[in-house]
């Protein structure tokens, strides 16, 4: 039994790097010490204890890590510093070394802090105290969903992976593939109607898994929560090419809720890279899912991640993941440098890529996903779309995202927050980011 007294008074300080799954759990982890006696500090307030919430996808996540503690801590002066995340479930020694954290936490803890932080005694400098499982023994699942500042929800369906790509570290900093049941997810996303919310977006590190632990499915989940009245739309976060399935794909073309937008990593447009990187998939069947799309949703938004510089990729091979990305009918790409990760299966792949190569690489699929997205903008002006826009920064323009994810900018009206609005694009705004829109009564 924690003997709440303890948290009285107390004021916690979050911060959170990486991916819409951390900002999920760093905000149930807030609710948990809120509902404990732990509130959030105000502007101006000194923390009494700090949660950062770690990403380690790149060596420089793991320098990022490292100076968001320093600068938190600086902030903070005498606060009890706890580091959780992918980086401390990896490397929680190393996070342990620096001075100013007194607590490290894996995956399997994160979610249980109250269990470990005890009355947040500072500890000696560079004396944190480190508790972590292995990575084969991360296997409950703990729901987690979070709003933010904005419109939309994130809502966790599922965690961990079981694929060890040759590139990746996450199956060993987030543990098995496990989800939440259908029954509580879709209880969740009433809740999310309940307190006003109209977008949930599903997120997980493997999403299209769904359902290793609790015999279910991922097109079962969207079934049901296709039927949760309040919600407006569901946006699915990245899945794999070959977990979208057909039936997938035709569900959302006619479901009632889950929007034209679909974010699939590709990695690598060569076949051999795929190879060497241990995808499950091949280029014949990512084209066949991105036209597959466009032939029953011409209007979807495709995003679509790439990995350059991976061990192995010679030049003839990036220039085939070039071609084949020229080729595709896609709207944007985000462009990952790869980064050597310990512990992994790619270190003992030849040929290894210069740095000034990666970046090369890097520029090139960046040119060709700023004109793909042009041209997708471009596409869409004249045409009528809803919109949900989000509460703009004092003095500015209000931004919102249709619901084929274009970013669509009005002057501010208070009375269009958080509402679905039917508006017709126009024209670009003068910074080339967001369409302009006139509103449609």
């Amino acid at each position: 039994m924690i003997d709440n007294t303890i948290f009285e008074n107390k004021k916690a300080a979050y911060f959170t790097l990486g991916c819409k799954l951390n900002f999920a759990e760093t905000s149930s982890i807030g609710k948990m010490l809120s509902e404990n006696g732990i509130r959030k500090a105000r502007q101006g307030e000194i923390a009494d204890l700090c949660v950062i919430n770690t990403c380690s996808v790149t060596d420089l996540a793991d320098k990022k890590c490292r100076q968001a503690i320093r600068r938190i801590s600086r902030q903070n002066p005498g606060s009890f510093v706890v580091v959780t995340g992918c980086y401390a479930q990896l490397k929680p020694e190393e996070i342990a070394a620096i001075p100013e954290v007194d607590l490290v936490i894996g995956a399997q803890e994160k979610l249980n802090i109250l269990d470990y932080i005890g009355d947040m005694h500072k500890r000696e400098s560079g004396d944190g105290k480190v508790v972590t499982s292995k990575f084969k023994d991360i296997r409950s699942f703990q729901s987690s969903c979070s709003s933010g500042d904005r419109t939309r929800y994130f809502l966790k369906v599922q965690d961990g992976c079981d694929y060890f790509c040759s590139y990746c570290t996450i199956p060993m900093a987030r543990g098995r593939s496990r989800n939440g049941s259908i029954t509580d997810i879709v209880a969740q996303a009433a809740d999310v109607a309940r307190q006003g919310g109209k977008e949930i977006v599903l997120t997980g590190v493997n999403i299209g898994d769904f359902g290793k632990t609790t015999g279910e499915t991922f097109i079962d989940l969207i079934k049901a929560l296709d039927c949760v009245e309040g919600i407006e739309r569901y946006r699915i976060s990245s899945i794999e090419p070959e977990l979208l399935t057909d039936e997938i794909i035709k569900f959302v073309a006619s479901s009632k809720r889950f929007v034209p937008h679909f974010h699939i990593p590709l990695q690598s447009g060569s076949d051999e890279v795929l190879k060497l990187m241990k995808r499950h998939y091949d280029t014949s069947l990512f084209r066949h899912k991105i036209e597959m799309i466009k032939s029953i949703m011409p209007d979807c938004f495709i995003g679509v991640d790439v990995i350059v510089g991976v061990r192995g990729e010679t030049d003839e091979l990036f220039n085939e993941t070039l071609e084949f990305i020229q080729s595709l009918d896609i709207s944007q790409l985000h462009v990952f440098t790869y980064s050597e990760r310990p512990g992994t299966m790619a270190l003992k792949i030849d040929h290894n890529v210069d740095p000034k190569e990666k970046h090369r690489r890097s520029q090139a699929i960046l040119e060709i996903s700023e004109k793909k997205l042009n041209n997708f903008y471009k596409s869409q002006i004249g045409k009528i779309s809803n919109v949900i826009f989000e509460n703009p920064a004092k003095g500015k323009p209000m931004h919102g995202f249709t619901d084929n994810y274009i970013r669509v900018e009005t002057a501010y009206d208070s009375s269009l927050v958080n509402i679905s609005t039917k508006v017709k694009l126009t024209e670009y705004n003068e910074k080339k980011d967001s369409l302009l829109c006139n509103i449609i009564d």
